[in-house]
């Protein structure tokens, strides 16, 4: 059966205190709807509908990049009425929906597939969960066959029946065209007038249609409605993506201290120190060392390459086999070949290092103009003495030395040595004539001062 995807994500997340959309605040680099987008997408999702309110033109955006479909809830009258607002996407659908919020980054795949199959045997499937506080969630009432019976927002319930420990997790799965015939018959006779999602399986219900409930883990099922929840999201997220790492083999010296991003890959035999950030797109190869404290961002690098401690990999940052990256080094778009090394205290920015080139501390790449970004090229074997400075557009070629202390503005042929270095000059006898004018003056000074006092 085809399958399809309705992503609830109009509310205006109030108690986020941003100008930012709630479901677009990021956990582990990646918005919370990406986060969902990409679960449906794994779970076999054909067609993904977003529905935003009126002016989530920023969510639109993202979604439709993702590759997902957008409809638009205004007036805002509740999670029913916003279903049926992806009725013009999908009441043609022939295949079956899942129904799930925007601000759910920790549902997985394996829980919109449970939900898939459990609706093809009973026609609708809906998932719950335990909280350790069930607070203000809707309860789920079960009849005496574990089927679900009707579902009661907090606001609406007893007190019996708020005590009822399992709650509505908002995932429903059930046949697309039947799901908006059901939310078009809805009614808003409740506290809130508003047109419920959760009344839907009670309609289903007079039509014969049993819903299964699927108990999914309460921490997947976190909803994320301010600040203090995105950070508990974010800690669960990573607790997530850490313990995935080191079952292929990854090594984490305090995993606790490594943060990563949701498309962090990372390959076995890898050791990672303490305090370490991935953002997204990074790759590290087999055998690699990231050491204590750096920080990498759309950088690969390659295996038994050490990089660090202190040091930072920015966007379009390359390093080959066996590449060392020392302390409080910035590398960014850039590619170190095999072997080449930049040991402390250096800069390079658009450039290429050939293989085995040693980088010496305080080099940097003079590459910006203050209008256009330029190329420094760097051969193999080469030799770039401690603090030079390379003026960009500018090649140091193959086995080449440049002295420590030189600007390069001017190409270096194979093997040559460029030094622009002023002369050293050397007068006899300067340090001890210096320190002694000093001293006197120093006394002059204290004499001065006591005869005031004096008077």
């Amino acid at each position: 059966m085809k399958r399809a995807g309705l992503i609830l994500a109009a509310g205006q997340g109030t108690r986020m205190k941003s100008a930012h959309p709630k479901v677009m605040h990021p956990v582990a680099g990646l918005p919370m709807l990406g986060h969902v987008i990409n679960a449906m997408r794994e779970a076999g999702v054909e067609r993904i509908v977003v529905v935003t309110h009126a002016a989530g033109e920023a969510v639109r955006s993202f979604a439709e990049k993702m590759g997902a479909e957008t409809a638009v809830q205004t007036p805002q009258l509740g999670t029913g009425h916003a279903a049926s607002c992806a009725a013009p996407a999908l009441g043609g659908f022939d295949g079956a929906v899942v129904i799930a919020y925007g601000d759910m980054p920790l549902v997985e795949a394996q829980t919109f597939a449970a939900a898939f199959t459990a609706q093809e045997a009973t026609g609708m499937a809906i998932a719950a969960f335990r909280p350790a506080d069930p607070a203000t969630y809707g309860r789920m009432v079960l009849d005496a066959d574990g089927f679900l019976s009707g579902i009661v927002e907090f606001k609406d319930a007893s007190e019996a029946q708020r005590k009822i420990s399992l709650c509505n997790a908002g995932i429903l799965a059930c046949d697309a065209k039947k799901l908006f015939r059901w939310t078009a018959a809805l009614k808003n006779e409740n506290a809130q007038g508003e047109y419920y999602l959760t009344d839907v399986p009670a309609l289903a219900k007079s039509e014969g249609i049993r819903c299964t409930v699927l108990t999914m883990d309460a921490t997947e099922a976190t909803g994320v409605n301010s600040r203090a929840e995105l950070a508990a999201a974010e800690a669960a997220m990573q607790v997530r993506l850490r313990a995935d790492l080191m079952a292929l083999g990854v090594g984490m010296i305090a995993p606790e201290t490594v943060f990563l991003s949701y498309d962090t890959v990372i390959e076995a035999d890898v050791t990672i120190e303490p305090n370490v950030f991935f953002a997204p797109g990074v790759t590290v190869r087999s055998g690699a060392q990231i050491r204590a404290f750096s920080h990498l961002e759309g950088c690969e690098v390659g295996p038994g390459a050490i990089v660090g401690p202190f040091a930072r990999l920015r966007p379009g940052a390359v390093l080959d086999a066996g590449v060392h990256v020392g302390n409080f080094v910035e590398i960014k778009n850039s590619h170190l070949e095999a072997g080449a090394k930049a040991n402390h205290l250096t800069y390079l920015g658009d450039a290429r290092v050939g293989a085995h080139a040693n980088i010496g501390a305080g080099t940097i790449t003079c590459n910006y103009d203050g209008f256009n970004k330029h190329r420094t090229d760097i051969g193999a074997n080469a030799f770039i003495g401690s603090d030079t400075s390379l003026v960009a557009p500018v090649r140091v070629f193959e086995g080449a030395i440049t002295g420590a202390g030189s600007t390069i503005t001017k190409d270096v042929p194979a093997n040559a040595l460029a030094l622009t270095r002023s002369e050293q000059k050397i007068v006899p006898g300067w340090a001890e004539k210096y320190r002694a004018r000093k001293m006197a003056l120093q006394e002059t000074k204290k004499q001065l001062q006591a005869a005031k006092k004096e008077k």
